[in-house]
């Protein structure tokens, strides 16, 4: 399992700088979800969204802290 995290870790950070900056990305993917025109996608489909960029948002916060 660490290594698996440690690979996700080096993947985040040569994309995205940081965890954290990828942290701040997924947080404006979710302020966009706000903006989606209705009728584009069922409301549980969005909140399944949110709820999924939420949870890799608090374990990248996490893992910042970590390091």
């Amino acid at each position: 399992m660490a290594q698996k995290e440690d690979r996700l870790k080096t993947c985040i950070t040569d994309s995205y700088g940081s965890p954290e900056e990828l942290a701040k990305i997924l947080d404006l993917g979710v302020v966009m979800l706000f903006y989606l025109e209705e009728d584009t996608f069922s409301r549980r489909e969005v909140q399944s969204v949110v709820e999924a960029l939420k949870g890799i948002g608090e374990w990248l916060r996490e893992t910042t802290n970590e390091l």
